[in-house]
Protein backbone atom coordinates (compact mmCIF):
# COMPACT_ATOMS: atom_id res chain seq x y z
CA UNK A 1 0.00 0.00 0.00
CA UNK A 2 1.36 3.42 -0.85
CA UNK A 3 1.53 6.48 1.45
CA UNK A 4 -1.35 8.98 1.66
CA UNK A 5 -1.31 11.22 -0.48
CA UNK A 6 -1.38 13.93 1.50
CA UNK A 7 2.36 13.12 2.76
CA UNK A 8 4.70 15.08 0.53
CA UNK A 9 8.39 14.61 0.69
CA UNK A 10 8.75 18.19 -0.06
CA UNK A 11 7.39 21.66 1.71
CA UNK A 12 6.45 23.78 -1.25
CA UNK A 13 3.37 25.41 -0.28
CA UNK A 14 1.91 24.66 -3.94
CA UNK A 15 2.01 21.06 -2.11
CA UNK A 16 -1.59 19.79 0.09
CA UNK A 17 -0.87 17.70 2.95
CA UNK A 18 -4.45 15.82 1.58
CA UNK A 19 -5.82 14.79 -1.44
CA UNK A 20 -10.03 16.13 -0.69
CA UNK A 21 -10.31 19.89 -1.71
CA UNK A 22 -11.69 22.59 0.25
CA UNK A 23 -13.93 25.34 -1.14
CA UNK A 24 -14.16 28.50 0.75
CA UNK A 25 -16.93 30.62 -0.10
CA UNK A 26 -16.15 34.79 -0.08
CA UNK A 27 -17.79 37.62 1.27
CA UNK A 28 -17.80 40.61 3.79
CA UNK A 29 -15.67 38.32 6.30
CA UNK A 30 -13.34 37.57 3.15
CA UNK A 31 -13.01 40.04 0.90
CA UNK A 32 -9.83 41.30 0.96
CA UNK A 33 -6.26 40.14 0.15
CA UNK A 34 -4.69 39.75 2.94
CA UNK A 35 -7.29 37.66 4.18
CA UNK A 36 -7.74 35.72 0.37
CA UNK A 37 -3.65 35.00 0.98
CA UNK A 38 -4.26 33.90 4.69
CA UNK A 39 -6.94 31.50 3.21
CA UNK A 40 -5.00 29.93 0.79
CA UNK A 41 -2.07 29.44 2.89
CA UNK A 42 -4.63 27.59 5.58
CA UNK A 43 -5.67 25.51 2.61
CA UNK A 44 -8.08 27.00 0.62
CA UNK A 45 -8.22 25.21 -3.55
CA UNK A 46 -11.49 26.66 -5.02
CA UNK A 47 -13.23 29.79 -4.07
CA UNK A 48 -17.17 30.04 -4.51
CA UNK A 49 -18.67 33.85 -5.13
CA UNK A 50 -22.45 33.08 -4.12
CA UNK A 51 -24.35 35.82 -6.70
CA UNK A 52 -27.20 35.77 -4.24
CA UNK A 53 -25.33 38.40 -2.58
CA UNK A 54 -22.90 41.14 -3.17
CA UNK A 55 -22.81 43.68 -6.64
CA UNK A 56 -20.75 42.66 -9.60
CA UNK A 57 -18.47 44.88 -8.80
CA UNK A 58 -17.83 43.04 -5.54
CA UNK A 59 -17.16 39.95 -7.09
CA UNK A 60 -14.90 41.39 -9.34
CA UNK A 61 -13.10 42.49 -7.30
CA UNK A 62 -12.80 39.42 -5.29
CA UNK A 63 -12.09 37.80 -8.49
CA UNK A 64 -9.08 39.93 -9.70
CA UNK A 65 -7.62 38.98 -5.87
CA UNK A 66 -7.85 35.65 -6.54
CA UNK A 67 -5.99 35.73 -10.24
CA UNK A 68 -3.30 38.06 -8.09
CA UNK A 69 -3.04 35.80 -5.10
CA UNK A 70 -2.60 32.81 -7.67
CA UNK A 71 0.05 34.54 -9.29
CA UNK A 72 2.07 34.83 -6.16
CA UNK A 73 1.90 31.11 -5.18
CA UNK A 74 2.12 29.85 -8.05
CA UNK A 75 -0.40 27.28 -7.87
CA UNK A 76 -3.96 27.54 -9.72
CA UNK A 77 -7.03 28.39 -7.84
CA UNK A 78 -10.40 27.62 -9.41
CA UNK A 79 -13.66 29.81 -8.93
CA UNK A 80 -16.82 28.80 -8.95
CA UNK A 81 -20.05 31.50 -9.44
CA UNK A 82 -22.84 30.10 -7.53
CA UNK A 83 -25.63 31.45 -9.33
CA UNK A 84 -29.11 32.44 -6.70
CA UNK A 85 -31.32 30.57 -9.07
CA UNK A 86 -35.48 30.92 -8.78
CA UNK A 87 -35.86 32.35 -5.34
CA UNK A 88 -39.36 31.91 -3.71
CA UNK A 89 -40.87 34.08 -1.24
CA UNK A 90 -43.86 35.06 0.11
CA UNK A 91 -45.25 39.00 0.28
CA UNK A 92 -45.56 41.33 3.11
CA UNK A 93 -48.14 41.43 6.41
CA UNK A 94 -49.67 44.34 7.89
CA UNK A 95 -48.54 44.54 10.69
CA UNK A 96 -44.72 42.70 9.79
CA UNK A 97 -45.40 39.24 11.10
CA UNK A 98 -48.50 37.19 12.73
CA UNK A 99 -48.71 34.63 15.27
CA UNK A 100 -49.90 31.17 13.94
CA UNK A 101 -52.43 28.10 15.22
CA UNK A 102 -51.47 24.62 14.62
CA UNK A 103 -55.06 24.18 12.74
CA UNK A 104 -56.34 27.20 11.38
CA UNK A 105 -57.10 28.42 7.64
CA UNK A 106 -54.41 30.24 6.09
CA UNK A 107 -54.92 31.56 2.46
CA UNK A 108 -52.15 31.95 -0.55
CA UNK A 109 -52.81 34.09 -3.16
CA UNK A 110 -51.86 36.87 -5.83
CA UNK A 111 -53.20 39.74 -3.75
CA UNK A 112 -50.91 42.37 -3.47
CA UNK A 113 -52.71 43.30 -0.64
CA UNK A 114 -50.51 43.29 2.70
CA UNK A 115 -51.28 39.92 4.64
CA UNK A 116 -53.07 39.37 7.97
CA UNK A 117 -53.99 36.23 9.90
CA UNK A 118 -56.16 34.68 7.62
CA UNK A 119 -54.45 35.08 4.09
CA UNK A 120 -51.10 36.73 2.50
CA UNK A 121 -49.80 36.94 -0.62
CA UNK A 122 -47.81 34.36 -3.04
CA UNK A 123 -46.55 36.29 -5.84
CA UNK A 124 -45.79 33.38 -7.90
CA UNK A 125 -48.51 32.12 -10.26
CA UNK A 126 -46.34 29.14 -10.98
CA UNK A 127 -47.13 27.64 -7.60
CA UNK A 128 -50.78 26.92 -8.28
CA UNK A 129 -50.44 26.23 -11.25
CA UNK A 130 -48.74 23.14 -9.94
CA UNK A 131 -50.14 22.53 -6.46
CA UNK A 132 -52.75 19.84 -5.99
CA UNK A 133 -54.66 19.08 -2.82
CA UNK A 134 -53.16 16.86 -0.68
CA UNK A 135 -50.20 18.56 -1.07
CA UNK A 136 -47.63 20.49 1.52
CA UNK A 137 -46.10 24.02 0.86
CA UNK A 138 -43.06 24.57 3.49
CA UNK A 139 -42.52 28.12 4.32
CA UNK A 140 -38.93 29.53 6.00
CA UNK A 141 -36.67 27.54 5.82
CA UNK A 142 -39.22 24.27 6.94
CA UNK A 143 -40.66 26.11 10.48
CA UNK A 144 -43.85 26.14 9.01
CA UNK A 145 -45.82 23.48 7.31
CA UNK A 146 -48.92 23.91 5.42
CA UNK A 147 -51.09 21.77 3.97
CA UNK A 148 -53.10 22.64 0.99
CA UNK A 149 -56.84 21.68 1.44
CA UNK A 150 -57.95 23.20 -2.04
CA UNK A 151 -55.91 24.92 -4.71
CA UNK A 152 -57.27 27.26 -8.13
CA UNK A 153 -54.88 28.86 -10.87
CA UNK A 154 -54.73 32.33 -8.34
CA UNK A 155 -54.89 30.77 -4.83
CA UNK A 156 -54.45 27.95 -2.47
CA UNK A 157 -56.32 27.38 0.75
CA UNK A 158 -54.19 25.62 3.32
CA UNK A 159 -54.12 24.67 7.46
CA UNK A 160 -51.03 25.46 9.67
CA UNK A 161 -49.50 21.68 10.23
CA UNK A 162 -46.74 23.42 12.19
CA UNK A 163 -45.27 26.75 12.89
CA UNK A 164 -45.54 29.35 15.21
CA UNK A 165 -44.83 32.24 13.69
CA UNK A 166 -44.43 34.37 9.99
CA UNK A 167 -42.63 37.38 8.88
CA UNK A 168 -42.58 39.06 5.80
CA UNK A 169 -40.54 37.70 2.49
CA UNK A 170 -39.70 33.83 4.33
CA UNK A 171 -39.35 31.75 1.62
CA UNK A 172 -41.04 28.98 0.15
CA UNK A 173 -40.47 25.48 -0.67
CA UNK A 174 -43.06 22.80 -2.56
CA UNK A 175 -41.33 19.76 -2.40
CA UNK A 176 -44.11 17.40 -3.63
CA UNK A 177 -43.90 18.80 -7.07
CA UNK A 178 -42.23 19.91 -9.78
CA UNK A 179 -42.42 23.50 -10.83
CA UNK A 180 -42.92 24.67 -14.31
CA UNK A 181 -39.53 27.29 -13.52
CA UNK A 182 -36.24 27.82 -15.37
CA UNK A 183 -33.60 26.75 -13.31
CA UNK A 184 -32.43 30.14 -14.30
CA UNK A 185 -34.08 33.17 -14.06
CA UNK A 186 -33.46 36.58 -15.84
CA UNK A 187 -31.18 38.03 -12.56
CA UNK A 188 -29.41 34.52 -13.28
CA UNK A 189 -28.59 35.36 -17.07
CA UNK A 190 -26.74 38.80 -16.27
CA UNK A 191 -24.99 37.14 -13.89
CA UNK A 192 -24.36 34.06 -15.90
CA UNK A 193 -22.91 36.32 -18.49
CA UNK A 194 -20.77 38.32 -16.13
CA UNK A 195 -18.92 35.66 -14.59
CA UNK A 196 -18.13 34.17 -17.84
CA UNK A 197 -16.60 37.45 -18.63
CA UNK A 198 -14.68 37.81 -15.91
CA UNK A 199 -12.88 34.03 -16.69
CA UNK A 200 -14.81 31.74 -13.64
CA UNK A 201 -14.05 28.03 -13.64
CA UNK A 202 -17.14 26.54 -12.76
CA UNK A 203 -20.78 27.60 -13.08
CA UNK A 204 -23.16 26.28 -9.80
CA UNK A 205 -26.93 25.79 -11.10
CA UNK A 206 -28.54 26.39 -8.36
CA UNK A 207 -32.21 24.23 -7.96
CA UNK A 208 -31.33 21.84 -10.43
CA UNK A 209 -35.00 19.61 -10.57
CA UNK A 210 -34.76 17.55 -14.18
CA UNK A 211 -32.37 17.29 -16.76
CA UNK A 212 -33.56 20.00 -19.08
CA UNK A 213 -32.67 22.42 -16.46
CA UNK A 214 -28.83 21.79 -17.37
CA UNK A 215 -29.25 21.58 -20.79
CA UNK A 216 -30.52 25.13 -21.03
CA UNK A 217 -27.61 25.88 -19.14
CA UNK A 218 -24.83 24.40 -20.99
CA UNK A 219 -26.18 26.46 -23.92
CA UNK A 220 -25.05 29.40 -22.40
CA UNK A 221 -21.87 28.26 -21.14
CA UNK A 222 -20.79 26.06 -23.99
CA UNK A 223 -17.07 25.01 -22.85
CA UNK A 224 -16.63 28.18 -21.32
CA UNK A 225 -16.74 26.74 -17.98
CA UNK A 226 -17.45 23.59 -16.25
CA UNK A 227 -21.13 22.90 -14.96
CA UNK A 228 -21.85 22.01 -11.48
CA UNK A 229 -25.71 20.57 -11.19
CA UNK A 230 -26.52 21.74 -7.41
CA UNK A 231 -28.70 18.50 -5.60
CA UNK A 232 -31.25 20.30 -3.66
CA UNK A 233 -34.42 19.57 -4.86
CA UNK A 234 -36.46 15.83 -4.22
CA UNK A 235 -37.19 16.19 -7.48
CA UNK A 236 -33.74 15.90 -8.71
CA UNK A 237 -32.96 12.62 -7.15
CA UNK A 238 -35.99 11.11 -9.43
CA UNK A 239 -33.30 11.48 -11.83
CA UNK A 240 -29.72 11.93 -10.55
CA UNK A 241 -28.16 9.72 -13.10
CA UNK A 242 -29.13 11.80 -16.25
CA UNK A 243 -28.25 14.90 -14.10
CA UNK A 244 -25.16 13.54 -13.28
CA UNK A 245 -24.59 12.42 -16.95
CA UNK A 246 -25.15 16.42 -18.52
CA UNK A 247 -23.23 17.45 -15.54
CA UNK A 248 -19.13 18.36 -15.12
CA UNK A 249 -19.43 17.98 -11.46
CA UNK A 250 -21.94 17.65 -8.52
CA UNK A 251 -22.90 19.82 -5.33
CA UNK A 252 -24.91 17.54 -2.42
CA UNK A 253 -26.50 21.20 -1.27
CA UNK A 254 -27.73 19.93 1.72
CA UNK A 255 -29.69 23.13 3.01
CA UNK A 256 -33.16 23.25 1.08
CA UNK A 257 -32.38 19.26 0.58
CA UNK A 258 -32.79 19.42 4.21
CA UNK A 259 -35.94 21.09 4.19
CA UNK A 260 -37.43 19.49 1.32
CA UNK A 261 -36.79 15.59 2.68
CA UNK A 262 -37.09 14.01 5.67
CA UNK A 263 -33.68 15.04 7.91
CA UNK A 264 -33.33 11.25 8.02
CA UNK A 265 -33.15 11.39 4.64
CA UNK A 266 -30.43 13.63 4.23
CA UNK A 267 -27.28 11.30 4.65
CA UNK A 268 -28.13 8.35 2.68
CA UNK A 269 -29.08 10.45 -0.06
CA UNK A 270 -26.10 12.24 0.31
CA UNK A 271 -23.72 8.79 0.33
CA UNK A 272 -25.96 7.97 -3.01
CA UNK A 273 -24.97 11.46 -4.68
CA UNK A 274 -21.01 11.51 -3.80
CA UNK A 275 -20.85 7.27 -4.95
CA UNK A 276 -22.97 7.84 -8.34
CA UNK A 277 -21.07 11.28 -8.77
CA UNK A 278 -17.84 9.28 -8.47
CA UNK A 279 -18.81 6.03 -10.54
CA UNK A 280 -19.70 8.39 -13.50
CA UNK A 281 -15.92 10.37 -13.00
CA UNK A 282 -17.44 13.60 -12.04
CA UNK A 283 -15.98 15.83 -9.07
CA UNK A 284 -18.57 15.79 -6.33
CA UNK A 285 -18.62 18.66 -3.35
CA UNK A 286 -20.29 17.80 -0.24
CA UNK A 287 -21.81 21.20 1.21
CA UNK A 288 -23.86 23.05 3.39
CA UNK A 289 -23.40 24.04 7.06
CA UNK A 290 -20.26 21.79 7.60
CA UNK A 291 -18.65 23.99 10.44
CA UNK A 292 -21.65 26.28 11.28
CA UNK A 293 -21.10 27.22 14.94
CA UNK A 294 -17.56 28.80 13.85
CA UNK A 295 -19.92 31.26 12.18
CA UNK A 296 -19.67 32.34 15.74
CA UNK A 297 -16.76 30.32 17.12
CA UNK A 298 -13.37 29.96 17.04
CA UNK A 299 -13.80 25.60 17.37
CA UNK A 300 -16.66 23.30 15.57
CA UNK A 301 -18.42 21.16 17.44
CA UNK A 302 -17.39 17.79 17.54
CA UNK A 303 -20.78 16.62 15.29
CA UNK A 304 -19.28 19.15 13.06
CA UNK A 305 -15.63 17.83 13.02
CA UNK A 306 -17.66 14.14 11.70
CA UNK A 307 -19.40 15.43 9.89
CA UNK A 308 -16.27 16.62 7.97
CA UNK A 309 -14.73 13.53 8.37
CA UNK A 310 -17.64 11.60 6.96
CA UNK A 311 -17.75 13.27 3.61
CA UNK A 312 -13.99 12.73 3.73
CA UNK A 313 -14.16 8.76 4.34
CA UNK A 314 -17.66 9.09 1.69
CA UNK A 315 -14.38 9.91 -0.84
CA UNK A 316 -16.26 13.28 -2.28
CA UNK A 317 -13.66 15.25 -3.86
CA UNK A 318 -14.38 18.49 -1.73
CA UNK A 319 -16.05 19.86 1.74
CA UNK A 320 -17.37 23.36 1.01
CA UNK A 321 -17.36 25.93 3.40
CA UNK A 322 -20.42 29.01 3.48
CA UNK A 323 -21.21 31.46 5.89
CA UNK A 324 -18.23 29.91 7.75
CA UNK A 325 -15.91 32.20 5.55
CA UNK A 326 -17.99 34.47 3.35
CA UNK A 327 -19.51 36.37 6.60
CA UNK A 328 -17.88 34.17 10.19
CA UNK A 329 -15.67 35.52 12.54
CA UNK A 330 -13.02 33.23 12.29
CA UNK A 331 -13.06 32.36 8.57
CA UNK A 332 -9.25 31.41 8.26
CA UNK A 333 -9.22 28.91 11.14
CA UNK A 334 -12.43 27.38 9.83
CA UNK A 335 -10.47 26.62 6.53
CA UNK A 336 -7.25 25.35 8.64
CA UNK A 337 -9.37 23.33 10.92
CA UNK A 338 -11.48 22.11 7.58
CA UNK A 339 -7.94 20.96 6.27
CA UNK A 340 -6.18 19.30 9.47
CA UNK A 341 -9.82 17.10 9.45
CA UNK A 342 -9.33 16.31 6.19
CA UNK A 343 -5.49 15.54 7.04
CA UNK A 344 -6.49 13.08 9.85
CA UNK A 345 -8.94 11.13 8.05
CA UNK A 346 -6.25 10.09 4.95
CA UNK A 347 -3.50 9.32 7.52
CA UNK A 348 -5.55 6.78 9.11
CA UNK A 349 -4.97 3.16 7.94
CA UNK A 350 -8.75 2.51 7.67
CA UNK A 351 -9.63 5.54 5.32
CA UNK A 352 -7.71 3.81 2.27
CA UNK A 353 -9.28 0.14 3.09
CA UNK A 354 -13.06 2.01 2.81
CA UNK A 355 -11.62 3.94 -0.60
CA UNK A 356 -10.60 0.80 -1.77
CA UNK A 357 -13.83 -1.13 -0.79
CA UNK A 358 -16.22 1.70 -2.38
CA UNK A 359 -14.73 1.33 -5.96
CA UNK A 360 -17.86 0.48 -8.17
CA UNK A 361 -17.56 -0.69 -11.93
CA UNK A 362 -17.58 2.10 -13.88
CA UNK A 363 -20.22 0.84 -16.87
CA UNK A 364 -18.91 -0.02 -19.94
CA UNK A 365 -15.06 0.16 -19.32
CA UNK A 366 -12.52 1.47 -22.33
CA UNK A 367 -9.14 0.97 -22.89
CA UNK A 368 -8.45 4.18 -21.44
CA UNK A 369 -10.38 3.14 -18.26
CA UNK A 370 -8.36 -0.04 -17.97
CA UNK A 371 -5.03 2.11 -18.33
CA UNK A 372 -5.61 4.62 -15.27
CA UNK A 373 -6.91 1.48 -13.64
CA UNK A 374 -3.54 0.06 -14.11
CA UNK A 375 -1.66 3.40 -13.25
CA UNK A 376 -3.74 3.31 -9.67
CA UNK A 377 -2.56 -0.13 -9.03
CA UNK A 378 1.03 0.55 -10.16
CA UNK A 379 1.29 3.32 -8.15
CA UNK A 380 0.06 1.23 -5.43
CA UNK A 381 2.23 -1.71 -6.00
CA UNK A 382 5.80 0.32 -6.66
CA UNK A 383 4.73 2.64 -3.49
CA UNK A 384 4.87 5.91 -6.30
CA UNK A 385 5.20 9.26 -5.39
CA UNK A 386 2.99 10.43 -7.69
CA UNK A 387 0.82 10.02 -11.27
CA UNK A 388 1.67 12.39 -13.62
CA UNK A 389 -0.98 13.09 -16.50
CA UNK A 390 -0.74 15.18 -19.55
CA UNK A 391 -3.92 16.31 -20.75
CA UNK A 392 -5.30 19.36 -22.67
CA UNK A 393 -8.64 18.46 -21.91
CA UNK A 394 -8.59 17.37 -18.95
CA UNK A 395 -9.95 13.85 -19.70
CA UNK A 396 -6.93 11.84 -18.96
CA UNK A 397 -6.36 13.15 -15.41
CA UNK A 398 -10.31 12.70 -14.16
CA UNK A 399 -10.12 9.56 -15.25
CA UNK A 400 -7.04 8.75 -12.86
CA UNK A 401 -8.72 10.57 -10.33
CA UNK A 402 -11.73 8.88 -10.39
CA UNK A 403 -9.96 5.93 -9.68
CA UNK A 404 -8.91 7.71 -5.69
CA UNK A 405 -5.59 6.95 -6.05
CA UNK A 406 -2.93 6.93 -2.95
CA UNK A 407 -0.85 9.46 -4.45
CA UNK A 408 -0.68 13.04 -5.82
CA UNK A 409 -1.98 13.18 -9.18
CA UNK A 410 -0.18 15.82 -11.30
CA UNK A 411 -2.09 17.52 -14.19
CA UNK A 412 0.68 18.64 -16.30
CA UNK A 413 -1.16 21.12 -18.96
CA UNK A 414 -0.65 23.29 -21.85
CA UNK A 415 -4.11 25.02 -21.42
CA UNK A 416 -4.73 26.08 -17.52
CA UNK A 417 -7.77 28.14 -18.84
CA UNK A 418 -9.17 24.98 -19.74
CA UNK A 419 -8.00 22.76 -16.89
CA UNK A 420 -7.86 25.31 -13.91
CA UNK A 421 -11.28 23.99 -13.67
CA UNK A 422 -9.52 20.26 -12.24
CA UNK A 423 -8.42 21.87 -8.90
CA UNK A 424 -11.84 20.66 -7.82
CA UNK A 425 -10.83 17.19 -8.63
CA UNK A 426 -9.73 14.76 -5.77
CA UNK A 427 -5.82 14.63 -5.41
CA UNK A 428 -5.12 17.05 -8.98
CA UNK A 429 -2.42 19.82 -8.92
CA UNK A 430 -2.28 21.39 -12.36
CA UNK A 431 0.81 22.52 -13.35
CA UNK A 432 1.02 24.68 -16.53
CA UNK A 433 3.63 23.59 -19.08
CA UNK A 434 4.76 24.14 -22.64
CA UNK A 435 3.15 21.82 -25.58
CA UNK A 436 5.26 19.17 -25.87
CA UNK A 437 4.51 16.50 -29.29
CA UNK A 438 6.66 13.21 -28.33
CA UNK A 439 6.33 11.58 -25.04
CA UNK A 440 9.91 10.92 -24.03
CA UNK A 441 9.78 14.79 -23.54
CA UNK A 442 6.56 14.80 -21.57
CA UNK A 443 8.08 12.15 -19.31
CA UNK A 444 11.63 14.09 -18.90
CA UNK A 445 9.35 17.72 -18.12
CA UNK A 446 6.85 15.54 -15.69
CA UNK A 447 9.89 13.93 -13.31
CA UNK A 448 11.58 17.35 -13.61
CA UNK A 449 8.62 18.96 -12.73
CA UNK A 450 7.87 16.28 -9.70
CA UNK A 451 11.63 17.35 -8.37
CA UNK A 452 11.19 20.81 -8.58
CA UNK A 453 8.01 20.70 -6.47
CA UNK A 454 9.46 18.29 -3.89
CA UNK A 455 7.13 15.73 -4.76
CA UNK A 456 9.80 12.95 -5.89
CA UNK A 457 13.87 12.90 -5.59
CA UNK A 458 16.71 10.57 -6.86
CA UNK A 459 15.62 6.72 -7.06
CA UNK A 460 11.71 7.74 -6.45
CA UNK A 461 9.32 5.90 -8.77
CA UNK A 462 6.68 7.98 -10.71
CA UNK A 463 3.88 6.62 -12.80
CA UNK A 464 3.38 8.50 -16.19
CA UNK A 465 0.13 8.43 -18.37
CA UNK A 466 -1.01 10.46 -21.35
CA UNK A 467 -3.17 10.08 -24.39
CA UNK A 468 -1.36 9.63 -27.71
CA UNK A 469 -3.48 10.74 -31.11
CA UNK A 470 -7.36 10.43 -30.13
CA UNK A 471 -7.96 13.45 -27.90
CA UNK A 472 -9.45 12.41 -24.62
CA UNK A 473 -8.01 8.89 -24.71
CA UNK A 474 -5.23 7.84 -22.61
CA UNK A 475 -3.56 5.20 -23.77
CA UNK A 476 0.23 5.43 -22.75
CA UNK A 477 1.76 4.35 -19.26
CA UNK A 478 5.39 4.58 -17.77
CA UNK A 479 6.33 3.63 -14.60
CA UNK A 480 9.95 5.89 -14.66
CA UNK A 481 12.81 6.01 -11.90
CA UNK A 482 13.85 9.48 -10.82
CA UNK A 483 17.46 10.02 -11.87
CA UNK A 484 17.61 7.12 -14.51
CA UNK A 485 19.86 8.15 -17.08
CA UNK A 486 17.97 7.39 -19.86
CA UNK A 487 13.98 7.13 -19.14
Amino acid sequence: MSAPASSPTGSNPKIRRRQTKVVATLGPASGTIEVIRDLVAAGADVFRLNFSHGSHEEHRARFDMLRQVETETGRPIAVMADLQGPKLRISTFAEGAIDLVEGQTLRLDLSKEPGDTTRVGLPHPEIFAALQPNTDVLLDDGRVRLHVVSCAKDHAVTTVVSGRGLSNRKGVNVPDVVLPLSALTAKDRKDLAFALDLGVDWVALSFVQRPEDLIEARGLIGDRAGLLAKIEKPQAIDCLSAIIELADGVMVARGDLGVEMRPEDVPTLQKRIVREARQAGKPVIVATQMLESMVTNPAPTRAEASDVATAVFDGADAVMLSAETAAGAYPVAAVAIMDSIAQRVEHDPLYRQIIEAQRLPFGPETSSDAITHAAKQVAGALAAKAIITFTATGSTTLRVTRERPGVPVLCVTPDLIKTRKLMLAYGVLVIPSQLFRRFQDKVNSGVALARELGIATFGDTLVVTAGEGVPGSTNLLRIVTVGEASF
